[in-house]
């Protein structure tokens, strides 16, 4: 039975140790600041980004990876690993292309290669959980088959999050209007946001103020999860303070076998903006 590895794009915000320790390949999407280009957690780090952000003149924009870039992330587990089988787990297609670059990737190698490559329908840590678990599995010589069962497993069993602290990003980005970004700002308006089963952003819920909006989210999470064993991951932009309240809560609320952390990258925070925090959770 050959090797399984894992390939990701830079949006699983996925930490570099773990990727390090559980030989994940990534593919960077990019950040433009203008003229500026960098390499989502290669050239860039979240906290760089985030002080970029913060006196940038311009809103920056995002890009996918190539096939190209695809192909030789391929190329290279494949001549560490001579054999292997690649699971690639990619940010959801109805918000980036990045899924169709790394099936194009694959259709430009010269030899036949065991590639499965699989649209999350998610983002973020949506897509880095299951590429976690996927990697986790595949150190202890489980088969690919396992694996992929595993993954489609936690696809519809985990829940994520967001609680976006301001506005504006949603509305330069296109997201929301301007008025109701201005109205909602006056408020203390806190949206909720998550993917459908499509993989399609969407506002779950708004609630006026942080505190409300943390409420909600439990909630939520109680409705899907109630007591059942689960495993948990908190993230963040730029600022951790909302996002460890949100942890403390959770963690005293539900069965939690275990909690990680992780920043959410570049790609994400363009369109989130500083001052969010996510939670992350899969049943066992």
């Amino acid at each position: 039975m050959g090797k399984v590895r894992v390939v990701v794009d830079s949006t699983s915000d996925i930490p570099a140790n773990v990727r390090a320790e559980l030989g994940i390949e990534m593919v960077s999407l990019k950040v433009l600041f203008g003229e500026e280009t960098y390499m989502d957690a290669v050239t860039i780090s979240s906290e760089q980004f985030y002080e970029k952000l913060a006196v940038s003149p311009v809103m920056p924009t995002t890009s996918q990876p190539t096939p190209s870039e695809f192909q030789e992330a391929y190329e290279r587990v494949l001549e560490q690993d001579p054999g292997a089988s690649i699971i690639v787990i990619t940010l959801s297609g109805a918000v980036s292309g990045t899924y169709q670059s790394a099936l194009i990737g694959k259709s430009m190698l010269e030899e036949e290669a065991d590639i499965t490559v699989i649209d999350s329908k998610s983002a973020s840590y949506g897509a880095g959980m299951r590429a976690v678990a996927a990697a986790r599995m595949a150190a202890e010589g489980r088969s690919k088959a396992d694996i992929l069962a595993e993954i489609a497993r936690m696809s519809t069993d985990t829940e994520l999050f967001f609680l976006v602290d301001t506005l504006e990003y949603l509305q330069k980005g296109g997201r929301i209007g301007r008025a109701s970004a201005l109205i909602g700002s006056i408020l203390n308006i806190k949206p909720i946001l998550s993917l459908d089963k499509e993989g399609t952003v969407y506002s779950v819920d708004k609630q006026r103020g942080t505190k409300k909006a943390m409420a909600r989210i439990l909630e939520m999470l109680d409705q899907a999860f109630g007591n059942d064993p689960v495993n948990v991951t908190i993230a963040w932009t730029h600022g951790d303070a909302i996002a460890m309240e949100l942890c403390e809560q959770v963690k005293s609320r539900f069965n939690v076998q275990s909690v990680d952390f992780t920043t959410i990258g570049a790609v994400v925070g363009v369109h989130v903006g500083p001052g969010t925090s996510a939670v992350f959770m899969s049943r066992v």
